[in-house]
C-alpha cells in the first residue's frame, strides 16, 4: 500500500509504502479509486482540530472497490463500489445514536482524523458507513459527494426551503449545492472573496441569481444563508443579509471567532445554527437526490503523489470546484 502520511501538523505529506491492511471483524478492504480534497483535511492539518490519530492518512471523501471482507461481513460486497464519509464509525449506544442522531454520537470515528482515510492506494472501513454507490458513477466525479456532497445537504435542509438562500464561499460544497437548489426552485445568491471574479463568475455558471463579494449586501432579502467559510466575521455579515426568522447554517467543522456584534442584528427571530457530521440517512437522501437533480461536480485531478500541492490549491483558492487524489 501506497499513503501520503501526516507525521507533525505543518509539515508536508509523506509518501510511505507499507504491506495493504487486512480487516478486522465488521472491516471492509477498499481499493482507492478515488479521494477529494477538503477543507477540513486542511483543517487537520493545520492542527486545528484536536487529538487527531498520528501519523494519520487524511481524506475522508473516498470511492473505491471492496477487495476483502472482515468476519461478519457479507462476502457479496466483494467487487462493489462503495463510499467512504467523514463520519467513519458510531458507538450505538449513546443517547445520541438510540434517538436516530448518530451525527452526535458521543465516541464516533472520524474518515482521515481518528481513522486514517483516503489519501492512500487502500483503506480499511467500518462496513456499516461504506456506501454502495451505482456502478456507473464515475470515481472522480463522485468523490466530492461524499463530504461536499452529504455536509452541503445537511445544511441545505438546516436552511430550509426559502426561495432566497445565500452561499458563503462558493467551493466544493456550494457548486453541488447550487445545483440542488437549481432544480428545488430556489434563487443562489453567492458570495465570494473580494476581488475573485473567477469565483463569482464561477457561481453564475452554476446557476446563481447573483454573484457579488463576501463584504458586500445582496440586492434582496434572503431566507437562509450558509456559510462554508471558516471566516467567524461572516456570521454578523449573514445575519444582516436575512430576513426576520431567517437562519444562518454554519457548515464547517471549524471556524474563526465570531467577532461581538449588535443584538439588532440577530433579533427577529432569526437563528444561527452549526451542522454536525452527517447521519447514514443524509446519505441515502443525497444519493437519491443526484440523479434527480442531474448534479455534476467539477474537479481537478491529482495523482496521490501530489497531495500536497492539491492541499496548497485549495488553501490558495485556485481550484474551482474540487480538488481529487486518483492512487
Amino acid at each position: 500500500m501506497k499513503a501520503m502520511v501526516l507525521e507533525r501538523f505543518g509539515t508536508p505529506l509523506r509518501l510511505v509504502e507499507t504491506p495493504d491492511p487486512r480487516p478486522s471483524a465488521g472491516q471492509v478492504l477498499i481499493a482507492v479509486e478515488a479521494c477529494g480534497v477538503c477543507r477540513t483535511d486542511l483543517h487537520v492539518f493545520d492542527g486545528d482540530l484536536p487529538n487527531p490519530k498520528l501519523p494519520l492518512v487524511l481524506g475522508h471523501e473516498i470511492v473505491g472497490r471492496v477487495v476483502a471482507v472482515g468476519d461478519g461481513v457479507s462476502k457479496g460486497l466483494g467487487g462493489w463500489r462503495v463510499g467512504v464519509p467523514w463520519l467513519g464509525h458510531t458507538c450505538g449506544r449513546c443517547s445520541f445514536c438510540l434517538a436516530g442522531t448518530e451525527n452526535l454520537c458521543d465516541a464516533p470515528g472520524f474518515t482521515g482524523y481518528t481513522l486514517d482515510g483516503g489519501f492512500a492506494t487502500h483503506v480499511v472501513a467500518d462496513a456499516n458507513y461504506a456506501f454502495v454507490l451505482p456502478d456507473n458513477w464515475e470515481p472522480v466525479a463522485t468523490a466530492p459527494l461524499l463530504c461536499a456532497g452529504l455536509i452541503g445537504w445537511r445544511s441545505l435542509k438546516m436552511a430550509g426551503e426559502g426561495k432566497t438562500i445565500g452561499f458563503y464561499g462558493f467551493g466544493a460544497a456550494a457548486h453541488i449545492l447550487a445545483q440542488v437548489c437549481r432544480w428545488r426552485k430556489q434563487d443562489v445568491f453567492a458570495f465570494v472573496r473580494p476581488g475573485d471574479e473567477a469565483a463569482s463568475h464561477f457561481a453564475r455558471e452554476l446557476g446563481a441569481t447573483w454573484a457579488g463579494f463576501s463584504d458586500e449586501m445582496p440586492p434582496v432579502q434572503l431566507d437562509a444563508a450558509i456559510i462554508f467559510a471558516p471566516a467567524g466575521e461572516l456570521v454578523p455579515k449573514a445575519l444582516a443579509a436575512v430576513c426576520k426568522g431567517g437562519a444562518v447554517v454554519c457548515g464547517g467543522i471549524h471556524m474563526s471567532d465570531v467577532p461581538a456584534m449588535p443584538y439588532r442584528l440577530l433579533w427577529g427571530e432569526r437563528r444561527i445554527v452549526s451542522v454536525a457530521n452527517l447521519t447514514r440517512d443524509d446519505a441515502r437522501e443525497f444519493f437519491e437526490l443526484v440523479g434527480q437533480a442531474s448534479i455534476r461536480t467539477v474537479t481537478t485531478a491529482y495523482p496521490l503523489e501530489r497531495a500536497n500541492d492539491a492541499l496548497a490549491d485549495l488553501r490558495a483558492g485556485r481550484i474551482n470546484g474540487a480538488a481529487v487524489l486518483v492512487p
